[in-house]
């Protein structure tokens, strides 16, 4: 039968400049396309003569998972999705003849689990860690007149992991064919130990790989500056290892507002040719932490307004979308965040390319677990052979991004309550980290208080990371830790469900709606609602920051739903069909809940108001509605169809919050974070006005919506990329004939795409679903749906259509053009 081939260049043209801050070589080719792909074990599937014809075609980067179907027994708490059993994926490519004699590497960004790599039959390496990248050197494997084929084996195992993993090949694969003597993998080290305002220092390490011996082997040195100027050069003799210093004039730093990001040049030059460049980006920068005064970038004080991310892409899973992550991180920028904490485990690559771009702080998280298990095949079975090289592959890769300013070596981790255990091994992944990288600090998640901290188990990192304790800070942490500064590394867990409001407000378990109302009150028993947090961090001043639990919602983890159920097969399926987090202020599809609002309204300066709930309340029983506002705003004043209900003072007219966790001895909190009044249900107009120095500056208004009458679409891009992986998120609204949102409607609305792109996923942000993502249609959740367009190979137009059966259709149209 005939096989498809894929055929690689060798490429000899040098870059100009780089992209990313991860030292990617110049002569790297995408190993994305023409994969085959299988489900199930299969004998002899790493053999070259293995026929795969019959093998599903696909492009690389893939979760096999996210397609379903969703059942009870794959466990809810892990998304309810086939991630787990064992996949095959295989890919036939030739090499040109002149590539003999090179070092030739495949590098996988991450493979979801425990990979096992062979190339033309030969076993080349196994890594069991799925968020781990890692490289191969196939150079004396392969055939370079002919065909070659690489075979990847993975089998990730169920209750193997506390959230959604994702399966399969998920992150990025490329081909590099370089000199003999180049680069190391993770080979060039970039700092600023010394910035002042008319120049930088900058540090430069270079590892080599290669027979040095009977070369005379130069090494170039060439700083460009954020406009693709060079501002600073050198060349020196190249050793194994290399060390030396340039100096930049006039540095641009990397700030939050302006992250500006220089590109260092290496070239290595032996023979009197160039043998290999590396390209690596870096910003200008300096971090100071102190116990006493918090966080400092380049000298400013700044508070950590951060958010806990896992790495699913909601309806799209695991797989690895530029775009996808771009969204994400500009959504957080809008509710104000300035860093986010890598839960619990180390990030793509992206990601941390997106945040050196954006202006975002990230603590890059190692481990969710060391050597005790939180669940039955986690990876503490792999801990103790692989942990070391986990987490320094980890620091080597990401040591160069200017974002990257913590390294957390943990979370929540079960050996908190073994004195012996918890500061040995801390100790040593804290060493293991500082051989690598003494610019930054390490941190860990501790959620046990006092005991890691009476035990010295805290004091074995630079910042003790506190998990839902803002009863702590102060007297009781520093009687343990006197000199550690303090980050709240995980905080409020507050649930909800975007656009549900349950009457009369109560703190309650669970709902029979399998819901959680968003007046932004309900969590689980260590939870508290944010307001609690602000109070704490406003208090003590010398904490760093929070980060949130979470910014975005995660497949897995349906709490406060989704608990034990061990009649069925699985483990945790109760209150099936919850299979998706309500912790994020921001539903899975990317729609703001009304807590994304009470965030922005401590965490922003632009003048903003956010009123709740909707005003659509004709056909309840509830006659007196409770209205909450949330505002950066000095005073608001609430209408209802222009009759005004009052102002409200912020810090001075305060709200009742129930309220009950942990150590907190009283029902209720008194919230001066939120505004509030109740007042009779009238159908019309719901209106707030924000008032600074008693003008007005913000408002918002709801209006009481009509039955649905109609759909409209909303791209929040119309121009894509013809790269096969540009994404336009399309919102498709359910309004009534006046165009408002209909706030309760659940349409089923289906889609057409033609042209230039395909349907990549939809949504509607329900955590208690079956129904698939990889489909043509969706209903509607609390009047919103979301379609999901991703662009082709070629140029053109795309047309989307969408109709529901009674409503009035709407279409859009995309362009897709060349990169």
């Amino acid at each position: 039968m005939k096989r498809i081939t894929t055929v690689l260049f060798l490429v000899l043209a040098v870059a100009v400049h780089a992209t990313a801050a991860d030292s990617r070589q110049t002569f790297r080719t995408s190993f994305n396309d023409g994969w085959k792909f299988h489900k199930g074990d299969v004998a002899g599937a790493e053999t070259p003569e293995f026929d795969d014809s019959q093998w599903r075609s696909l492009d690389l980067p893939h979760d096999w998972a996210i397609e379903g179907p969703f059942d009870v027994k794959y466990n809810a708490r892990c998304g309810g999705l086939p991630f787990h059993g064992t996949g095959w994926y295989r890919k036939s490519f030739e090499v040109p003849a002149e590539a003999s004699g090179k070092a030739i590497s495949v590098t996988f960004d991450g493979a979801m689990y425990d990979a096992h790599v062979w190339v033309n039959g030969h076993f080349v390496g196994h890594r069991p860690y799925g968020y781990i990248e890692f490289q191969y050197d196939i150079s004396n494997l392969l055939n370079y007149n002919g065909s070659n084929a690489i075979a990847v084996k993975l089998a990730p195992e169920d209750l193997s992991t506390r959230w959604y993993p994702g399966a399969g090949i998920y992150r990025n694969v490329w081909l590099d064919i370089r000199d003999p003597v180049h680069v190391a993998q993770w080979g060039t080290f970039v700092t600023t130990p010394k910035v002042k305002d008319r120049t930088a220092t900058v540090s430069i390490e270079t590892t080599l790989e290669g027979d040095l011996t009977e070369k005379s082997i130069q090494l170039k040195y060439e700083v460009f500056d954020p406009m693709g100027k060079s501002v600073s050069s050198s060349t020196i003799p190249g050793q194994i290892k290399t060390a030396t210093k340039l100096s930049v004039s006039n540095p641009l730093l990397w700030t939050l507002e302006s992250p500006q990001l220089y590109v260092l040049k290496t070239t290595v030059l032996g023979a009197g040719r160039t043998l290999d460049v590396v390209q690596t980006r870096f910003g200008i920068r300096t971090l100071e932490f102190s116990k006493t005064e918090g966080f400092s970038l380049n000298g400013n004080p700044t508070r950590i307004q951060g958010v806990c991310l896992h790495h699913d892409n909601g309806p799209l899973g695991a797989a690895i979308h530029r775009r996808a992550i771009e969204r994400k991180l500009q959504i957080m920028k809008q509710m104000g965040v300035n860093s986010v904490r890598t839960s619990h485990n180390p990030p793509s690559n992206e990601l941390l390319d997106l945040c050196d771009e954006l202006g975002i702080l990230v603590q890059v998280e190692a481990f969710d677990v060391w050597l005790k298990a939180k669940v039955p095949n986690g990876y503490n079975k792999f801990f103790e052979e692989w942990g070391e090289r986990d987490i320094k592959d980890m620091v080597r890769r990401d040591r160069n991004h200017p974002s990257v300013f913590m390294w957390s070596i943990g979370n929540e981790i079960l050996e908190q309550g073994n004195k012996e255990d918890g500061n040995r091994i801390a100790k040593q992944l804290n060493g293991y980290v500082k051989s690598l990288d003494t610019t930054r600090p390490t941190t860990c998640g501790f959620n046990y208080f006092p005991g890691p901290y009476q035990s010295g188990m805290a004091g074995q990192i630079d910042i003790a990371g506190m998990n839902y304790k803002p009863l702590a800070y102060g007297d009781p942490v520093d009687e343990f830790l006197p000199n550690n500064p303090v980050v709240a590394s995980e905080t409020s867990s507050c649930t909800s469900s975007r656009g549900v409001y349950h009457l009369p407000i109560e703190k309650y378990q669970t709902h029979p709606s399998k819901q959680v109302t968003s007046y932004d009150l309900i969590g689980p028993p260590w939870a508290y609602p944010p307001d609690v947090e602000f109070d704490a961090l406003e208090t003590h001043p010398e904490i760093l920051g929070e980060y949130v639990w979470t910014g975005f919602d995660y497949l897995g983890e349906p709490t406060p739903y989704g608990g034990k159920d061990n009649s069925t097969n699985g483990y945790w399926n109760a209150d099936w069909p919850s299979r998706s987090s309500y912790f994020g202020a921001v539903d899975l599809c990317g729609f703001p809940k009304d807590r994304f609002y009470l965030y922005q309204s401590q965490w922003t300066q632009e003048p903003m108001v956010h009123v709740l709930p909707h005003w659509n309340w004709q056909n309840s029983s509830h006659k007196t509605i409770p209205i909450v506002a949330y505002t950066n705003c000095e005073e608001v004043e609430l209408l209802v169809n222009g009759k005004s209900m009052g102002r409200k003072v912020k810090g001075k007219d305060l709200t009742k919050i129930p309220v009950k966790f942990n150590r907190y001895d009283k029902d209720h909190f008194m919230s001066k974070y939120r505004l509030s009044w109740e007042v009779p249900y009238s159908p019309g107009s719901l209106r707030v006005v924000g008032y600074r120095n008693g003008k007005p500056v913000a408002e918002k208004e709801i209006r009481t919506a009509g039955e649905p009458a109609q759909v409209k679409l909303v791209a929040d891009r119309r121009e894509l990329i013809a790269d096969q992986s540009d994404l336009s998120y399309v919102t498709v609204r359910i309004e009534d004939r006046e165009g408002n949102l209909c706030p309760l409607a659940s349409n089923l609305v289906r889609f057409s795409v033609d042209g230039a792109g395909t349907i990549a996923a939809v949504g509607n942000g329900n955590a208690a679903t079956t129904a698939p993502f990889i489909a043509d249609e969706r209903e509607a959740f609390n009047g919103l749906c979301m379609l999901i367009v991703k662009a082709g190979k070629q140029t053109g137009g795309i047309t989307i259509r969408a109709e529901s059966e009674g409503l009035r259709s709407d279409s859009a149209s995309l362009d897709v053009k060349r990169p």
